[in-house]
């Protein structure tokens, strides 16, 4: 007989997992190994590491699955990025990015580390339980060979999970109907979400397009004169993280309470050294 997990323990477990997915995004590594196969713009660059493992796909396909770029912005550089590097060489760049980051960042005793192995092997084994059906960027990775080394299996399959979680959360973001620049706003309210300014910069919208999303959520009672949530908008935000995450629970059944809870732990220790080591820009999360 298992044990129930506790509530919100698959949600915590992902909170650390994430961010160790997402180190190599705002890695030098990532921007020298691409500029290596011919591509330097930072925007284009994104779109490809995280499309390529779905094919030379255009940019419909990008906008649907990222779900808060702007369309104009993801054509500026698609399928054109293609033509530069092909899907199979960008892969193969961004693990040569990954390995070079998490070495950087984690140092060569943590990488050998029983630890990361014992990571390794909890997070893959949560990904069992991972389901293909409607969840087209977690089923494209998916598709990808589990690397040897036990720091990048352990990245791999916090890809794995955190496009899984991701791919059930757009759905829910569907039915609470936000648009992207609306999904954008009332996360940055609740105080976790990008800051404004970060959102502006990648995501391809305009001040004007801001503002028009926060007049929106105004109009549903969901935003206040000040830009806070209302009760309702933190009813909402509160109810989209508990439907996304009964949607995501099947990985962490499986892994079983114990096995969330160690993992949860492992990598947190793991967080926090990439945390210290600069893995991330300042003032990327917030409301300023």
């Amino acid at each position: 007989m298992t044990t129930p997990l506790p509530e919100r323990a698959g949600r915590r477990c992902h909170n650390v997992l994430n961010p160790l997915h997402s180190t190599h995004y705002f890695s030098p590594d990532l921007e020298r190994e691409l500029a290596a196969v011919g591509i330097e713009d930072s925007r284009a660059a994104y779109f490809a590491v995280r499309a390529a493992a779905m094919g030379a796909v255009g940019p419909g396909t990008v906008t649907a699955t990222f779900y808060n770029f702007r369309h104009e912005l993801v054509a500026e550089h698609l399928p054109e990025v293609w033509r530069t590097a092909a899907p199979e060489d960008v892969l193969a760049a961004r693990a040569r990015a990954v390995d070079a980051t998490l070495r950087r960042l984690l140092g060569e005793d943590v990488i050998a580390s029983k630890e990361v192995a014992e990571a390794a092997e909890l997070a893959l084994r949560a990904t069992e339980a991972c389901r293909r059906t409607a969840r087209p960027l977690y089923a494209a990775h998916a598709d990808l060979p589990v690397p040897d080394a036990a720091h990048l299996a352990l990245w791999h399959a916090a890809t794995l999970l955190r496009e899984h979680r991701g791919d059930g959360h757009l759905a829910v973001l569907l039915d609470a109907e936000l648009d992207p620049v609306e999904a954008l706003v009332s996360h940055t309210a609740t105080g976790k979400g990008m800051a404004p300014r970060w959102a502006l910069a990648t995501r391809g919208w305009s001040r004007e397009d801001w503002e028009a999303a926060a007049g929106r959520l105004r109009e549903r009672g969901l935003l206040d004169a000040e830009g806070e949530l209302t009760e309702a908008g933190v009813a909402l935000r509160q109810d989209i993280e508990a439907r996304t995450d009964r949607l995501d629970r099947a990985p962490y059944e499986h892994l079983g309470a114990a096995g969330v809870e160690r993992l949860t732990e492992l990598a947190k220790g793991l967080l926090m050294t990439a945390f210290a080591a600069g893995a991330f820009p300042e003032g990327m999360v917030g409301k300023g």
